[in-house]
């Protein structure tokens, strides 16, 4: 073998390696160890709910304190996938008959509804209203706040939550502030829906309660109990994926024309 050819041959052994190596190593993230950062997985798909009829009343009227998209967003975004689930349908059969074939967007909709609804019965969409009972069985002492009991908030909630469902309210940080400071932990439109999504799992999921039971905790939610009529007629505009219509219908007697709440 010629001796210039050898040399080459020697000197191509001998760069081959190190130009492996510097491949791999232009094609590694810089750092000794570096981690491939993942991106985060994407949230879910959200969708606005309807306006329920107080809303779409306070609207007409230029009632600035009412419902707000960033609050379906947040319930949305919070739901428990237990929630979310098609054996849910049967618990929602009367206000959604659909539950069980609709998208998961279109539930999370429908939940989101659920609470414009329930808020519009226990508050009118009044993220600062607040009342205190007087009925003997709840005029009783606050556990945490150590007061008489006040329902507060968008969906009427109590300091004691906050230790029974983990809720995000923090009376030693509220009890100086004025009694409809919209700062209050507990008045914070947030913090007070989402303390609701953990009581309605508490109810559905824990217990093995119904939706509609004279035991909920919202009184709202117990037929014969004021309020209830309320909410029902909250629900009157849930979403369309639920599929409920009015449908017109002759009363036995008199010949007058009602209607009644129905699926398609």
């Amino acid at each position: 073998m010629p001796r210039t050819l050898r040399i080459a041959i020697t000197l191509l052994a001998l760069g081959l390696p190190a130009g492996l190596l510097a491949l791999r190593i232009a094609g590694e993230p810089s750092g000794a160890g570096a981690a491939v950062v993942a991106s985060p997985p994407p949230g879910p798909e959200l969708k606005p709910a309807p306006s329920t009829p107080i809303a779409e009343e306070k609207a007409k009227l230029g009632d600035d304190e009412t419902w707000r998209p960033e609050w379906d967003a947040a319930i949305e975004k919070a739901l428990p996938a237990v929630l979310l689930e098609p054996k849910m349908g049967r618990t929602v059969q009367q206000f959604c008959p659909r539950f069980r074939s609709m998208s998961e967007p279109d539930r999370r909709a429908f939940w989101a509804y659920f609470f414009q609804a329930l808020s519009g019965a226990e508050a009118g969409l009044k993220p600062t209203s607040d009342v205190q009972h007087t009925e003997p069985q709840v005029a009783v002492a606050d556990q945490v706040s150590h007061r008489m009991v006040r329902s507060e908030g968008l969906l009427q909630l109590t300091y004691e939550d906050s230790k029974r469902y983990g809720c995000s309210f923090d009376w030693n940080a509220d009890r100086n502030l004025q009694e409809h400071d919209p700062n209050k932990t507990i008045l914070q439109p947030e913090n007070n829906l989402l303390c609701g999504v953990n009581i309605l799992e508490s109810q559905l999921v824990v217990h093995k309660k119904p939706l509609i039971t004279t035991s909920s905790y919202w009184s709202t939610l117990r037929p014969g109990w004021p309020g209830y009529k309320v909410f029902l007629k909250q629900m009157a505009n849930v979403p369309s994926a639920c599929e409920i219509r009015r449908v017109p219908e002759r009363a036995i007697e008199g010949g007058a024309s009602s209607t009644r709440i129905g699926s398609r």
